[in-house]
């Protein structure tokens, strides 16, 4: 379904070793922006019923069911680029991204 390279699966480790708690990140996508869907992204601390999920380079990752079709096929790496750094999501259904890069549509 999705996939984590091993950077984005050691952050997420670091991430949630850094908060105290957490059993894994959840992914999904919300109606918002320019384009018309972005990509959400939380810690879980109690997976839902509801949540899909996987295991991927040690890392739970749960996946909102409603958003499987814009989701599915995608990889989550994580990148540094000078002073930034952060998620970034590989997703082939993409179809364009609004200018400021916060919000897609498939």
């Amino acid at each position: 379904m999705i996939s984590l390279t091993e950077t984005a699966a050691e952050s997420i480790k670091y991430k949630l070793q850094r908060r105290g708690k957490g059993k894994g990140i959840r992914i999904g996508v919300k109606t918002t922006g320019c384009s018309g869907l972005a990509y959400v992204l939380e810690f879980v601390d109690n997976p839902s019923q509801e949540d899909d999920f996987i295991e991927c380079n040690g890392c739970f990752v749960y996946i909102d069911k409603r958003s499987c079709p814009y989701i599915e096929g995608m990889t989550i790496d994580y990148v540094k680029k000078g002073l930034n750094e952060g998620f970034e999501f590989i997703n082939p259904k993409e179809k364009d991204r609004c200018g400021c890069g916060e919000s897609f549509r498939v």
